[in-house]
């Protein structure tokens, strides 16, 4: 399996005022343009995807329906396991378990559960590697048999940048 580890696209400032349940924060104009262009980029790298997970908070669903808008990308799925320091990554292998057969997985998250996660599943411990993962950027981890924590490999960490200089911009 290859699971793609994606952090939301840039959002708004946390501003009480506006967004009293920061839950509610939505990405920027900004973040939305860039990452839609990001996306461009990581269709190229994962041009099909049988099951995309995301946090259901605002930021991160709206991150994921512009993954959903790319040909071979399913529509999203809610999955609470990728909330905001909601649940330890052990908690979020458990429930990924339950995709272990599939090829190619998405997830969309936040930090620092996301970093937290992918630090898990290369070394076995949430802060055995120090992963930083740009908003809007991907990190791809391998698995060659059955998925357990610290039994991925890093195959791949894309920036935005990165990703959007693949579409030629």
């Amino acid at each position: 399996m290859d699971l793609y580890l994606v952090r939301h696209a840039a959002a708004h400032e946390r501003d009480p005022e506006l967004w009293p349940d920061d839950s509610l924060r939505p990405l920027s104009p900004e973040g939305e343009e860039s990452f839609r262009r990001s996306a461009t980029g990581l269709a190229r790298l994962a041009p099909r995807v049988d099951a995309l997970l995301s946090s259901p908070f605002e930021r991160a669903w709206r991150t994921a329906e512009i993954l959903a808008g790319l040909e071979g990308w399913p529509d999203p799925k809610s999955w609470t396991p990728l909330e905001p320091t909601t649940l330890p990554p052990e908690k979020a292998v458990y429930a990924l378990e339950a995709y272990e057969r599939a090829e190619f997985v998405a997830v969309v998250g936040h930090r620092p559960g996301l970093h937290e996660l992918a630090s898990y599943l290369l070394t076995g411990d949430a802060a055995g590697a120090d992963i930083t993962i740009k908003k809007g950027g991907v990190v791809c981890v391998r698995f060659e048999g059955p998925f357990a924590p610290g039994a991925g490999r890093l195959r791949w960490l894309a920036t935005p940048k990165i990703l959007r200089t693949m579409t030629g911009e």
